[in-house]
């Protein structure tokens, strides 16, 4: 009897987690191959793992010269965002402060994990830059969620 109790507050958590737009396992797995972007275009993929704060979205601004994006991540999504060569800012969309730039070339392409962190104040958003393998092993582990706005693409 006491498994029961024990599993209904799971299922009620399970129920619970945050939710945000999803593509079609055909688009999930397509963006998976990790295939180049074409030569006068960069892509970045930017993805969240884990299950901390999985009752929560993590919301990030995506800024590029083209235009503007907004990210909802929930644990284990993904986006893969391609647009033209040049700056680009990631940054947490409650704390503007934190975030990062990166100068893409063309024909480029980078990972980058958005997390979400627990600290003395409550939570807090980190972007974070790391290298192919990880950031490849990261978006095999995830869904792959749909951005919104204008500008740069979410591609397929």
């Amino acid at each position: 009897m006491t498994r029961g109790y024990l599993a209904l507050p799971v299922l009620l958590l399970m129920g619970a987690c945050a939710t945000v737009p999803m593509a079609t396992s055909q688009e999930d797995q397509l963006g998976k191959r990790f295939e180049p972007p074409p030569p006068d275009k960069a892509a970045i993929y930017l993805y969240r793992e884990g299950i901390m704060g999985a009752l929560v979205p993590v919301d990030v601004a995506v800024q590029a010269q083209g235009g503007g994006l907004d990210v909802s991540l929930a644990p284990d999504t993904w986006v893969r965002i391609q647009g033209e060569p040049g700056p680009i800012e990631v940054r947490c969309a409650k704390d503007q402060s934190v975030g990062q730039r990166f100068d893409m070339r063309p024909g480029e392409t980078r990972y980058v994990e958005v997390s979400y962190k627990m600290t003395l104040w409550g939570s807090a958003c980190a972007v974070q830059e790391v290298s192919e393998l990880t950031g490849q092993r990261g978006v095999a582990g995830g869904k792959r969620a749909i951005a919104g706005g204008t500008g740069a693409t979410a591609s397929r």
